[in-house]
This record gives structure tokens, sequence and C-alpha cells, in this order.
């Protein structure tokens, strides 16, 4: 092709709103922004249709994975729907301040240390202070499966509630967050455990892998940290995704979730071939609507509802590629909130 057809080629690309990537390197700027702007929308729908048809509930997938996809847009100067998500901060304050007396008596909600973990972590990216609630929750967490080396999801549905990993990381981040004075020596004493743990138990998958690596950042484990960072890193794919498990094929959940923990945890810059290779690949896979599509693994046990998100029964684990993709695409653009 002469210089001339790339020229209208490339113009074309660009009139049609289509993904641009420099040849041999990774996306643009304005690639990147141009799908951030497309998914937003759909994670805000996702987050208020959620909030509405389950006013009870809670969810991680459509409330907590989209709250931090939409502070850290916010945070590289991207407009979003600022009512929206405080409602929803306020939601979930709410949410944890009806269940204060059973956090205290330390039996938890449903979804257990998973939900409480999250919840905390969706407070904490929308900036809200402690108080009566978080103290509760953060006295539950010390006590609950105490008697376990490490905190453990309440029920296996892969990929996102089924690792140790994550509800362990779940659980530190709350506590380093939220927790009191008065809890810092039992804190540093279940941390330990938590540390011996770790350091016993190598993972089994990406989902597994990416937790290990942010709790090694919260133990502050440098060289563990660095080494952990390295297998992530290694199980990249030649398409520049990442799969949940070995037998699978890559994914924009596995792919997005492991980017995002590579940089933030493992210190991987955005600029480096891995993480360029990645957000190809999450460019490639992102469908002309906005959203990503992911096929769930786990098995239903809620009554089937439209939330808000593309891909009807795959929509939990699609709006949660969805959230991490965007969060991931975003953190590669200037932080201007520092």
């Amino acid at each position: 092709m002469n210089h001339y057809c790339f020229g209208i080629l490339f113009a074309v690309l660009l009139a049609s709103g289509a993904p641009t990537f420099a040849a041999e390197s990774g996306p643009s700027d304005l690639a990147i922004r141009a799908a951030i702007e497309k998914s937003i929308p759909l994670l805000e729908s996702g987050m208020r249709v959620s909030r509405e048809k389950r006013a009870r509930c809670f969810t991680c997938h459509n409330q907590a994975y989209p709250a931090i996809a939409l502070t850290t847009a916010r945070d590289r100067g991207f407009a979003i729907d600022e009512s929206g998500l405080a409602r929803q901060i306020k939601f979930t304050a709410d949410f944890l301040a009806k269940n204060r007396e059973r956090y205290l008596k330390g039996s938890g909600q449903g979804g257990q240390v998973e939900t409480a973990g999250w919840a905390m972590r969706t407070l904490e990216h929308g900036g809200w202070q402690a108080d009566k609630s978080t103290d509760a929750v953060a006295h539950y967490l010390l006590v609950w499966q105490k008697d376990l080396p490490h905190w453990k999801p309440s029920s296996p549905r892969p990929p996102s509630t089924k690792s140790p990993f994550t509800s362990s990381h779940g659980a530190m981040r709350a506590l380093v967050n939220f927790g009191s004075l008065e809890l810092q020596t039992p804190l540093k004493s279940r941390f330990k455990e938590i540390r011996e743990w770790v350091f016993e138990t190598v993972g089994a998958d990406t989902q597994d892998r990416v937790h290990r690596l942010r709790t090694l950042q919260l133990l502050g484990e440098r060289k563990e940290l660095a080494r952990t960072a390295k297998v992530l890193r290694e199980t990249q794919r030649e398409d520049g995704g990442w799969a949940q498990t070995s037998e699978m094929k890559s994914d924009a959940y596995a792919t997005a979730t492991a980017l995002a923990a590579l940089h933030q945890a493992g210190g991987l810059p955005t600029d480096d071939p891995a993480y360029q290779r990645g957000m190809l690949y999450l460019l490639r896979s992102q469908l002309p609507d906005g959203s990503w599509h992911v096929k769930t693994r786990a098995k239903p046990f809620q009554t089937y509802y439209e939330s808000g998100y593309p891909h009807g029964k795959d929509q939990f684990i699609s709006i949660s590629a969805g959230a991490w993709a965007t969060t991931a695409l975003a953190l590669a653009l200037p932080n201007l909130d520092k």
C-alpha cells in the first residue's frame, strides 16, 4: 500500500471512530481515550440499574468494579456522572450501616468477606471517611475466619470470587484504609499469619497471581513481589492477553486485572512493551457498542435479571471485564488529580 492510500485509510478509520494503533508500538492516547469514553456510559448504566433493581444488595461486579473504573477515569480528565457515583457511594455506606450490628457480632452479611472487602474498596475510591459502620466492618474482618491462616470466599464462583488471595487482599486493604488505632496490634498479628501463608502458597491461576501480587504489596515484601510480578508477566500470551487459566483462551477480564495489578502493585510502567501489548489486546477485543464480552464460568444462583450491561447470562463477568479494562486503559494516561 502506498503512502497516499495509507493516509486515506487512516483518515477513514479516524472518522469512523475505529481504534488506531501506531506501527510496531502501543496504542495512541487517542485510541485509549476513545475506548474509555465508549465504555463509561455502559458502566454507569450497569451500576445504576443494578442498584435500582437490587435495592437491598451491594454487588461487586456491577457496583464496586465500575466505581473503581469511573474514579480512575475521572482522575484522568474523563467526564462521568458525578451525581450517580455519589449515589453509589452513599448506597454502599448505607448497605454497611444496615448490617452494622451483624458486623459487630462477627456474623457479617451475604457474600461475607468478599462483599465486605469490595464495599470498603468502593468507599475508599469514593473518598469516604471512617465512621461507625467502617469500624464495625473492620472488627468483623479481624474476627471472621480468625482460626484460618487467611480469609477465603464464601462461595466458589470463578474467577472473581474463587481465590483466597482475592478475599485476603480485600480484607487486608479494608483494614489498612479503615482500621482504627485500637485495631493496630491485632491487625499486625493477623498480617503476620497472612504473610506466612502467602509465602507458602504460590497460586494456581491468573486471579491467584493478581491478588497474591497485590497482597504482597500490602505486606511490603519487595523481593517476593518482584518474583510474583515476573511470573505474572511471563504468563502473557502471544496475542498480548492473559487467560483465566492455562487451559483457557485470553480474555479481557484476565488481561485487564493482570495489567492493573502489574502496574499498581508490581510497578510495571505503562509504557513497558508488555503493558502496551496488553492494551492493544483490550482495544481489539472491545465491541462496537463499547462493551467487552467474557463468557461466564460461574454457576448462577440468583434470579436472572438484566443489570444494564450487555451480554445476557454473561453480563456479570462482562461488566467486571469492562470495568477492569477501563481501569487498565485509564492507568496509561496522566493522572490529573496528582
